[in-house]
Protein backbone atom coordinates (compact mmCIF):
# COMPACT_ATOMS: atom_id res chain seq x y z
CA UNK A 1 0.00 0.00 0.00
CA UNK A 2 2.99 2.08 1.02
CA UNK A 3 4.02 2.57 -2.86
CA UNK A 4 0.29 3.20 -4.33
CA UNK A 5 -0.24 7.01 -5.40
CA UNK A 6 -3.24 8.69 -3.60
CA UNK A 7 -6.23 8.91 -5.97
CA UNK A 8 -7.65 11.79 -4.15
CA UNK A 9 -4.34 13.85 -4.45
CA UNK A 10 -4.27 12.68 -8.25
CA UNK A 11 -7.61 13.96 -8.98
CA UNK A 12 -6.44 17.28 -7.66
CA UNK A 13 -3.49 17.68 -9.53
CA UNK A 14 -5.24 16.80 -12.99
CA UNK A 15 -7.73 19.40 -11.94
CA UNK A 16 -5.39 21.75 -11.06
CA UNK A 17 -3.63 21.32 -14.23
CA UNK A 18 -7.37 21.45 -16.57
CA UNK A 19 -7.63 24.93 -14.34
CA UNK A 20 -4.11 26.44 -15.33
CA UNK A 21 -4.87 25.24 -19.34
CA UNK A 22 -8.35 26.80 -19.63
CA UNK A 23 -6.82 30.00 -17.32
CA UNK A 24 -3.73 30.10 -19.98
CA UNK A 25 -6.29 29.57 -23.17
CA UNK A 26 -8.45 32.39 -21.78
CA UNK A 27 -5.36 34.88 -21.61
CA UNK A 28 -4.75 33.95 -24.97
CA UNK A 29 -8.13 34.51 -26.23
CA UNK A 30 -8.64 38.46 -24.65
CA UNK A 31 -4.66 38.96 -25.88
CA UNK A 32 -6.19 37.73 -29.53
CA UNK A 33 -9.07 40.02 -29.19
CA UNK A 34 -7.25 42.79 -27.91
CA UNK A 35 -4.92 42.96 -30.88
CA UNK A 36 -8.02 42.70 -33.33
CA UNK A 37 -9.45 45.36 -31.80
CA UNK A 38 -6.35 47.28 -31.62
CA UNK A 39 -5.49 47.06 -34.82
CA UNK A 40 -9.14 47.15 -36.67
CA UNK A 41 -8.92 50.80 -34.86
CA UNK A 42 -5.32 51.69 -36.75
CA UNK A 43 -6.32 50.45 -39.93
CA UNK A 44 -9.78 51.75 -41.18
CA UNK A 45 -11.91 49.77 -44.22
CA UNK A 46 -10.50 50.95 -47.53
CA UNK A 47 -13.55 50.84 -49.04
CA UNK A 48 -13.51 47.53 -49.86
CA UNK A 49 -15.66 44.69 -47.96
CA UNK A 50 -15.41 41.07 -47.58
CA UNK A 51 -18.11 38.83 -46.36
CA UNK A 52 -17.35 35.74 -44.97
CA UNK A 53 -20.13 32.77 -45.66
CA UNK A 54 -21.26 31.54 -42.27
CA UNK A 55 -20.45 28.02 -41.25
CA UNK A 56 -22.78 25.07 -40.95
CA UNK A 57 -20.44 23.85 -38.96
CA UNK A 58 -21.03 26.03 -35.93
CA UNK A 59 -23.67 24.63 -33.34
CA UNK A 60 -25.94 27.74 -33.04
CA UNK A 61 -27.15 28.91 -29.56
CA UNK A 62 -30.75 28.54 -29.41
CA UNK A 63 -30.88 32.43 -28.20
CA UNK A 64 -27.81 33.38 -29.86
CA UNK A 65 -28.28 32.20 -33.64
CA UNK A 66 -25.98 31.35 -35.85
CA UNK A 67 -24.89 35.13 -36.66
CA UNK A 68 -21.22 33.60 -37.15
CA UNK A 69 -20.46 36.56 -39.79
CA UNK A 70 -20.84 39.85 -37.04
CA UNK A 71 -17.86 38.11 -34.52
CA UNK A 72 -14.57 37.77 -34.71
CA UNK A 73 -15.24 34.50 -33.69
CA UNK A 74 -18.47 33.45 -32.93
CA UNK A 75 -17.44 29.94 -32.01
CA UNK A 76 -14.83 31.26 -28.74
CA UNK A 77 -17.76 33.95 -28.23
CA UNK A 78 -20.24 31.34 -27.16
CA UNK A 79 -17.73 29.05 -25.04
CA UNK A 80 -16.49 31.69 -23.08
CA UNK A 81 -20.39 33.46 -22.68
CA UNK A 82 -21.44 30.23 -21.42
CA UNK A 83 -18.26 30.03 -18.74
CA UNK A 84 -19.12 33.66 -17.72
CA UNK A 85 -22.81 32.51 -17.49
CA UNK A 86 -21.89 29.62 -15.08
CA UNK A 87 -18.99 31.33 -12.89
CA UNK A 88 -18.60 34.79 -12.91
CA UNK A 89 -19.71 36.57 -9.19
CA UNK A 90 -19.04 40.22 -8.61
CA UNK A 91 -19.31 42.01 -5.57
CA UNK A 92 -20.98 45.23 -4.74
CA UNK A 93 -19.77 47.45 -2.14
CA UNK A 94 -22.39 48.16 -0.11
CA UNK A 95 -21.18 51.41 1.80
CA UNK A 96 -21.60 54.99 0.76
CA UNK A 97 -24.50 58.01 1.11
CA UNK A 98 -27.37 56.40 -1.09
CA UNK A 99 -27.69 59.91 -2.07
CA UNK A 100 -24.05 60.22 -3.33
CA UNK A 101 -23.38 57.04 -4.79
CA UNK A 102 -25.82 54.54 -6.79
CA UNK A 103 -27.54 52.19 -4.19
CA UNK A 104 -31.23 53.16 -4.53
CA UNK A 105 -33.06 53.06 -8.59
CA UNK A 106 -33.31 56.00 -10.75
CA UNK A 107 -35.13 56.75 -14.50
CA UNK A 108 -33.71 54.64 -16.89
CA UNK A 109 -34.11 56.90 -19.72
CA UNK A 110 -32.60 59.83 -21.16
CA UNK A 111 -28.87 59.86 -23.08
CA UNK A 112 -27.72 58.33 -19.77
CA UNK A 113 -29.53 55.78 -19.70
CA UNK A 114 -26.69 52.90 -20.01
CA UNK A 115 -25.31 53.93 -16.57
CA UNK A 116 -29.04 53.86 -14.88
CA UNK A 117 -29.64 50.43 -16.74
CA UNK A 118 -26.16 48.51 -15.62
CA UNK A 119 -26.83 49.79 -11.83
CA UNK A 120 -30.08 48.50 -11.43
CA UNK A 121 -29.19 45.22 -13.93
CA UNK A 122 -26.05 44.47 -11.74
CA UNK A 123 -28.80 44.28 -8.46
CA UNK A 124 -31.07 41.63 -10.33
CA UNK A 125 -28.64 39.62 -12.38
CA UNK A 126 -27.05 36.61 -11.53
CA UNK A 127 -23.89 37.78 -11.32
CA UNK A 128 -24.20 39.12 -7.82
CA UNK A 129 -22.29 37.71 -5.41
CA UNK A 130 -22.89 39.06 -0.99
CA UNK A 131 -19.71 36.96 -0.26
CA UNK A 132 -16.73 38.63 -1.55
CA UNK A 133 -14.56 35.92 -1.33
CA UNK A 134 -16.36 34.52 -3.68
CA UNK A 135 -16.05 37.50 -6.21
CA UNK A 136 -14.03 37.50 -9.31
CA UNK A 137 -14.43 41.49 -9.55
CA UNK A 138 -15.50 44.09 -6.78
CA UNK A 139 -17.64 46.47 -8.23
CA UNK A 140 -17.52 50.39 -7.07
CA UNK A 141 -21.28 51.86 -7.08
CA UNK A 142 -20.57 55.47 -7.63
CA UNK A 143 -22.24 57.48 -9.99
CA UNK A 144 -20.32 60.91 -10.87
CA UNK A 145 -23.33 61.49 -13.29
CA UNK A 146 -26.13 61.23 -10.20
CA UNK A 147 -23.68 63.53 -8.34
CA UNK A 148 -23.91 66.28 -10.80
CA UNK A 149 -27.52 66.47 -10.90
CA UNK A 150 -27.71 67.08 -7.84
CA UNK A 151 -25.74 70.29 -8.42
CA UNK A 152 -22.17 69.29 -7.08
CA UNK A 153 -19.26 70.94 -9.07
CA UNK A 154 -16.63 69.08 -10.72
CA UNK A 155 -13.97 69.85 -7.86
CA UNK A 156 -16.09 68.55 -5.06
CA UNK A 157 -17.54 65.36 -6.81
CA UNK A 158 -13.68 64.42 -7.14
CA UNK A 159 -13.04 65.05 -3.67
CA UNK A 160 -16.28 62.60 -2.51
CA UNK A 161 -15.36 59.48 -4.80
CA UNK A 162 -11.70 59.99 -3.45
CA UNK A 163 -13.19 59.88 -0.28
CA UNK A 164 -15.09 57.29 -0.70
CA UNK A 165 -12.35 54.99 -2.79
CA UNK A 166 -9.81 55.71 -0.06
CA UNK A 167 -12.45 54.67 2.91
CA UNK A 168 -12.81 50.94 0.80
CA UNK A 169 -9.19 50.71 1.06
CA UNK A 170 -9.00 51.35 4.16
CA UNK A 171 -12.24 48.95 5.43
CA UNK A 172 -11.91 46.02 2.90
CA UNK A 173 -8.65 43.95 2.07
CA UNK A 174 -9.38 43.72 -1.24
CA UNK A 175 -8.65 46.31 -3.13
CA UNK A 176 -5.08 46.14 -1.91
CA UNK A 177 -4.56 42.77 -3.31
CA UNK A 178 -3.84 43.96 -6.83
CA UNK A 179 -4.19 47.74 -6.23
CA UNK A 180 -7.52 47.73 -7.68
CA UNK A 181 -6.99 45.56 -10.84
CA UNK A 182 -9.94 43.64 -10.33
CA UNK A 183 -12.01 46.76 -9.12
CA UNK A 184 -14.43 48.68 -11.62
CA UNK A 185 -16.65 51.53 -12.04
CA UNK A 186 -19.01 52.89 -14.36
CA UNK A 187 -20.11 56.17 -15.80
CA UNK A 188 -21.96 57.32 -19.04
CA UNK A 189 -21.18 60.79 -18.84
CA UNK A 190 -18.47 63.19 -19.67
CA UNK A 191 -18.40 64.25 -16.58
CA UNK A 192 -17.40 60.91 -14.74
CA UNK A 193 -14.42 60.69 -16.98
CA UNK A 194 -13.39 64.59 -15.73
CA UNK A 195 -14.35 63.33 -12.15
CA UNK A 196 -12.41 60.55 -11.64
CA UNK A 197 -9.34 62.17 -13.85
CA UNK A 198 -8.52 63.19 -10.25
CA UNK A 199 -8.39 60.19 -8.90
CA UNK A 200 -5.42 58.35 -9.98
CA UNK A 201 -5.57 54.98 -8.66
CA UNK A 202 -9.18 54.83 -10.08
CA UNK A 203 -8.07 55.49 -13.49
CA UNK A 204 -5.00 53.84 -13.91
CA UNK A 205 -5.37 50.30 -11.95
CA UNK A 206 -9.29 49.84 -11.99
CA UNK A 207 -11.18 48.96 -15.33
CA UNK A 208 -13.19 52.01 -16.34
CA UNK A 209 -16.35 50.93 -18.23
CA UNK A 210 -17.36 54.29 -19.86
CA UNK A 211 -19.65 55.45 -22.98
CA UNK A 212 -17.95 56.15 -26.38
CA UNK A 213 -14.29 56.44 -24.97
CA UNK A 214 -11.76 58.04 -27.21
CA UNK A 215 -8.10 57.88 -26.55
CA UNK A 216 -7.15 61.60 -25.71
CA UNK A 217 -9.12 60.76 -22.36
CA UNK A 218 -6.33 57.84 -21.15
CA UNK A 219 -8.76 55.07 -22.55
CA UNK A 220 -7.05 51.62 -22.60
CA UNK A 221 -8.67 49.49 -24.91
CA UNK A 222 -6.99 46.23 -23.15
CA UNK A 223 -7.83 47.44 -19.68
CA UNK A 224 -11.33 49.55 -19.68
CA UNK A 225 -14.36 48.71 -21.69
CA UNK A 226 -16.51 50.65 -23.69
CA UNK A 227 -19.98 51.03 -22.81
CA UNK A 228 -22.52 51.79 -25.76
CA UNK A 229 -24.48 54.84 -24.91
CA UNK A 230 -28.25 54.06 -25.97
CA UNK A 231 -30.82 56.77 -26.36
CA UNK A 232 -34.03 54.35 -24.00
CA UNK A 233 -36.76 53.96 -24.51
CA UNK A 234 -36.32 53.85 -28.16
CA UNK A 235 -39.64 56.17 -29.38
CA UNK A 236 -40.28 53.96 -32.33
CA UNK A 237 -39.85 50.24 -33.25
CA UNK A 238 -36.47 48.77 -34.60
CA UNK A 239 -36.03 49.06 -38.42
CA UNK A 240 -34.69 46.05 -40.30
CA UNK A 241 -35.97 44.13 -43.60
CA UNK A 242 -36.96 47.74 -45.30
CA UNK A 243 -33.67 48.74 -47.37
CA UNK A 244 -37.01 49.52 -50.53
CA UNK A 245 -37.56 52.34 -48.16
CA UNK A 246 -34.32 54.07 -47.98
CA UNK A 247 -33.87 56.47 -50.76
CA UNK A 248 -31.72 58.82 -49.17
CA UNK A 249 -28.05 58.16 -49.11
CA UNK A 250 -26.94 59.33 -45.95
CA UNK A 251 -27.94 61.87 -43.06
CA UNK A 252 -26.26 63.37 -39.77
CA UNK A 253 -28.22 65.93 -37.78
CA UNK A 254 -26.46 67.63 -34.92
CA UNK A 255 -24.62 70.50 -33.68
CA UNK A 256 -21.59 71.51 -35.04
CA UNK A 257 -19.20 70.90 -32.17
CA UNK A 258 -16.11 69.42 -33.31
CA UNK A 259 -13.65 70.05 -36.45
CA UNK A 260 -14.85 67.18 -38.77
CA UNK A 261 -18.95 67.97 -38.00
CA UNK A 262 -17.68 71.86 -39.58
CA UNK A 263 -16.16 70.18 -42.16
CA UNK A 264 -18.70 67.75 -42.84
CA UNK A 265 -21.32 70.91 -43.34
CA UNK A 266 -19.38 72.44 -44.97
CA UNK A 267 -18.62 70.24 -47.95
CA UNK A 268 -22.14 68.18 -47.69
CA UNK A 269 -25.21 70.44 -46.41
CA UNK A 270 -25.60 71.52 -49.95
CA UNK A 271 -25.62 68.38 -51.57
CA UNK A 272 -29.35 66.56 -52.58
CA UNK A 273 -28.08 63.03 -51.43
CA UNK A 274 -26.31 63.09 -48.24
CA UNK A 275 -28.90 65.21 -45.70
CA UNK A 276 -26.73 67.90 -43.23
CA UNK A 277 -28.58 69.30 -40.36
CA UNK A 278 -27.44 71.17 -38.17
CA UNK A 279 -28.54 70.69 -34.33
CA UNK A 280 -30.73 68.15 -34.47
CA UNK A 281 -33.99 68.61 -36.17
CA UNK A 282 -36.01 72.06 -35.25
CA UNK A 283 -38.18 70.87 -31.96
CA UNK A 284 -41.17 72.65 -33.88
CA UNK A 285 -41.57 69.84 -36.55
CA UNK A 286 -42.34 67.49 -34.32
CA UNK A 287 -39.89 65.06 -31.61
CA UNK A 288 -40.31 61.92 -34.36
CA UNK A 289 -38.90 63.55 -37.28
CA UNK A 290 -35.45 62.95 -36.50
CA UNK A 291 -36.05 59.48 -35.45
CA UNK A 292 -37.75 58.79 -38.95
CA UNK A 293 -35.10 60.13 -40.70
CA UNK A 294 -33.22 57.18 -40.07
CA UNK A 295 -35.82 54.67 -41.69
CA UNK A 296 -35.17 56.49 -44.93
CA UNK A 297 -31.88 56.20 -45.05
CA UNK A 298 -29.03 54.52 -46.34
CA UNK A 299 -25.68 55.45 -43.89
CA UNK A 300 -26.42 57.60 -40.90
CA UNK A 301 -23.24 59.35 -40.56
CA UNK A 302 -21.50 59.08 -36.95
CA UNK A 303 -18.93 61.74 -36.46
CA UNK A 304 -17.15 62.30 -33.59
CA UNK A 305 -18.01 65.63 -31.53
CA UNK A 306 -16.97 67.58 -28.48
CA UNK A 307 -17.56 65.15 -25.70
CA UNK A 308 -16.94 61.01 -25.38
CA UNK A 309 -20.32 59.87 -25.83
CA UNK A 310 -22.84 59.67 -28.57
CA UNK A 311 -26.55 57.70 -28.64
CA UNK A 312 -26.16 58.12 -32.60
CA UNK A 313 -24.07 55.02 -32.99
CA UNK A 314 -26.57 52.86 -31.44
CA UNK A 315 -30.11 54.86 -32.64
CA UNK A 316 -28.40 54.19 -36.70
CA UNK A 317 -28.56 50.18 -35.46
CA UNK A 318 -32.19 50.36 -33.81
CA UNK A 319 -33.53 51.98 -37.13
CA UNK A 320 -32.14 49.73 -39.34
CA UNK A 321 -29.70 52.60 -40.97
CA UNK A 322 -25.62 51.33 -41.27
CA UNK A 323 -23.38 53.57 -38.74
CA UNK A 324 -20.53 55.51 -40.60
CA UNK A 325 -18.08 55.98 -38.11
CA UNK A 326 -16.19 59.18 -38.79
CA UNK A 327 -13.87 59.60 -36.43
CA UNK A 328 -9.93 58.72 -35.42
CA UNK A 329 -9.17 56.54 -32.44
CA UNK A 330 -12.36 55.46 -31.18
CA UNK A 331 -12.97 52.59 -29.15
CA UNK A 332 -16.31 51.24 -30.09
CA UNK A 333 -18.47 49.23 -28.04
CA UNK A 334 -17.85 45.50 -27.70
CA UNK A 335 -14.82 45.95 -30.61
CA UNK A 336 -13.22 42.86 -29.32
CA UNK A 337 -15.96 40.47 -29.68
CA UNK A 338 -18.29 42.07 -32.28
CA UNK A 339 -16.67 42.59 -36.30
CA UNK A 340 -17.88 46.31 -36.70
CA UNK A 341 -16.44 46.38 -40.55
CA UNK A 342 -19.40 43.40 -41.24
CA UNK A 343 -22.25 45.95 -40.16
CA UNK A 344 -20.36 49.09 -39.92
CA UNK A 345 -18.41 51.71 -42.79
CA UNK A 346 -15.51 52.94 -40.33
CA UNK A 347 -13.34 56.00 -41.94
CA UNK A 348 -10.62 58.20 -40.62
CA UNK A 349 -11.34 61.54 -40.18
CA UNK A 350 -9.79 63.06 -43.54
CA UNK A 351 -12.00 60.53 -45.65
CA UNK A 352 -15.12 63.08 -44.72
CA UNK A 353 -13.93 65.07 -48.28
CA UNK A 354 -14.29 61.74 -50.16
CA UNK A 355 -17.44 60.78 -48.31
CA UNK A 356 -20.32 60.68 -50.98
CA UNK A 357 -17.37 58.52 -53.39
CA UNK A 358 -17.20 56.07 -50.82
CA UNK A 359 -20.63 55.44 -49.97
CA UNK A 360 -21.79 55.20 -53.66
CA UNK A 361 -18.58 52.98 -54.61
CA UNK A 362 -20.51 50.19 -51.98
CA UNK A 363 -22.04 48.06 -54.12
CA UNK A 364 -25.84 46.96 -53.46
CA UNK A 365 -25.09 43.27 -52.62
CA UNK A 366 -22.80 44.45 -50.10
CA UNK A 367 -24.88 47.10 -49.13
CA UNK A 368 -27.94 44.71 -48.24
CA UNK A 369 -25.29 42.74 -46.55
CA UNK A 370 -23.84 45.36 -44.03
CA UNK A 371 -28.16 46.42 -43.72
CA UNK A 372 -28.98 42.51 -42.64
CA UNK A 373 -26.15 42.14 -40.46
CA UNK A 374 -27.38 45.35 -38.77
CA UNK A 375 -30.52 44.14 -37.74
CA UNK A 376 -28.72 40.62 -35.96
CA UNK A 377 -26.54 42.80 -33.49
CA UNK A 378 -29.49 45.03 -32.72
CA UNK A 379 -30.15 42.85 -29.50
CA UNK A 380 -26.59 43.83 -28.02
CA UNK A 381 -27.35 47.32 -28.09
CA UNK A 382 -30.49 46.57 -26.46
CA UNK A 383 -31.07 47.35 -22.46
CA UNK A 384 -33.77 45.11 -20.52
CA UNK A 385 -34.98 44.84 -17.25
CA UNK A 386 -34.27 42.69 -15.98
CA UNK A 387 -31.66 41.56 -18.67
CA UNK A 388 -31.82 38.83 -21.11
CA UNK A 389 -29.16 37.00 -22.22
CA UNK A 390 -26.72 38.67 -24.80
CA UNK A 391 -28.18 42.50 -24.65
CA UNK A 392 -26.17 44.92 -23.75
CA UNK A 393 -25.82 44.42 -19.81
CA UNK A 394 -24.50 40.62 -20.47
CA UNK A 395 -22.17 41.81 -22.84
CA UNK A 396 -20.71 44.20 -20.99
CA UNK A 397 -20.33 41.73 -18.23
CA UNK A 398 -19.17 39.73 -20.90
CA UNK A 399 -16.25 42.39 -21.25
CA UNK A 400 -15.67 42.18 -17.45
CA UNK A 401 -15.25 38.37 -17.90
CA UNK A 402 -12.27 38.67 -20.53
CA UNK A 403 -10.49 41.44 -18.55
CA UNK A 404 -10.81 39.20 -14.66
CA UNK A 405 -8.96 36.20 -16.84
CA UNK A 406 -5.64 38.05 -16.83
CA UNK A 407 -5.77 39.39 -13.35
CA UNK A 408 -3.37 38.09 -11.01
CA UNK A 409 -2.95 38.23 -7.23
Amino acid sequence: MAGKSNPVSSISSQFSSIQRSLLTLSSITLILLTYISFKSLHFPLHYSFEFNQINPKVVADKDLGDFSDIYHSHEVFRLNYAEMEKNFKVFIYPDGDPNTFYQTPRKLTGKYASEGFFFQNIWESQFRTEIAELAHLFFIPISCHKMRGKGTSYANITIIVKNYVDSLILKYPYWNRTLGADHFFVTCHDVGVRATEGVPLLVKNSIRVVCSPSYDVGFIPHKDVALPQVLQPFALPAGGNDIQNRATLGFLAGHRNSKIRVVLARVWENDTEIDIKNNRINRSLGPLVYRKKFYRTKFCICPGGSQVNSARITDSIHYGCIPVILSDYYDLPFNDILNWRKFSVILKGNDVYQLKGILKDIPEEQFVALHKNVVKVQKHFQWNSPPTRYDAFHMVMYELWLRHLVIRY
